[in-house]
């Protein structure tokens, strides 16, 4: 059975590359563009995995893992947030509101996959 990612990512291009590494790495993906979609999404098809941006329309990453750790449902999915965040302290609240892990934008697409990989590997540890 293939693992299931959701993407919850409002840049196209993000989105397209981020699918396409993961499918061909023969991962499951489901992509929205908003915080309230991926929090419904979620909850419906309980991912393996969510890859989280924190600049989101309406309601931002941090929102949206908040919502996502208080649901039964979906509080112990693994969140990596993916973000263009890089100033000091982002990280921190990135991992207080709920994620896991974080990852900077832009991705390496040479590495993408395998970091992914890595990063889950100490999350299920």
């Amino acid at each position: 059975m293939k693992e299931l990612v959701l993407i919850i990512e409002d840049n196209p291009e993000n989105m397209y590359l981020m699918r396409y590494l993961l499918e061909n790495h023969s991962y499951e993906v489901e992509g929205v563009i908003t915080g309230p979609e991926g929090i419904e999404k979620a909850e419906r098809i309980v991912p393996d995995l969510i890859l989280l941006d924190i600049q989101l329309p309406g309601m931002d990453g941090y929102e949206v893992a908040r919502q996502l750790r208080q649901n039964p449902v979906t509080k112990t999915i693994p969140i990596i947030a993916v973000t263009s965040y890089a100033m000091i302290g982002d990280r921190e609240q990135a991992l207080e509101a709920g994620a896991n892990a974080y990852m900077e934008k832009p991705i390496n697409p040479d590495t993408f996959v395998a970091d992914i990989e890595k990063i889950m590997e100490n999350i299920i540890k």
